[in-house]
């Protein structure tokens, strides 16, 4: 770390689960039966979670929304245009053997200005998972 850089605390398993337990009070106030994965800034699982009511896929689709606003530091509701046939992404290669999933509900999480993590929600409609993710991500401060 070079001195004009500061030290910016990770995402840790308390922050995890405060992230995922306000994630899981959006879906059951929204209606919605949702599966919620929280990364760390290395991509990997601190937190998860899969309502009983939810399809098995939706824990695979969280992850992976969560890996994608991970990896591209971006809320994936913000990618969506650029995943269609002729977007910037269409043909992007995927990375580390996961393929990229570029539906809303991905949400890159920031401490101090520098990503330290991600938030996926999936079982809603991509709008509902986006806002579940986002009002989550509001609570942690």
């Amino acid at each position: 770390m070079s001195t004009t850089e500061t030290a910016v605390a990770p995402l840790t398993t308390e922050d995890a689960e405060a992230l995922l337990q306000a994630a899981r009070a959006a879906a059951e106030a929204a209606g919605v039966t949702a599966a919620i994965s929280v990364l760390d800034a290395g991509g990997h699982l601190l937190a998860f979670r899969r309502d009983d009511r939810a399809v098995l896929i939706a824990g695979e689709t969280s992850t992976r929304k969560a890996f994608t606003a991970l990896q591209l530091d971006a809320a994936t509701a913000d990618l969506v245009d650029a995943v269609q046939p002729g977007g910037v992404f269409h043909t992007l290669p995927t990375a580390l053997d996961r393929p990229l999933l570029f539906l809303a509900g991905g949400v890159p999480v920031h401490r101090d200005g520098r990503l330290i993590g991600a938030i996926g929600v999936g079982g809603g409609a991509p709008e509902q998972d986006h806002g579940i993710a986002t009002t989550a991500l509001a609570t942690l401060g």
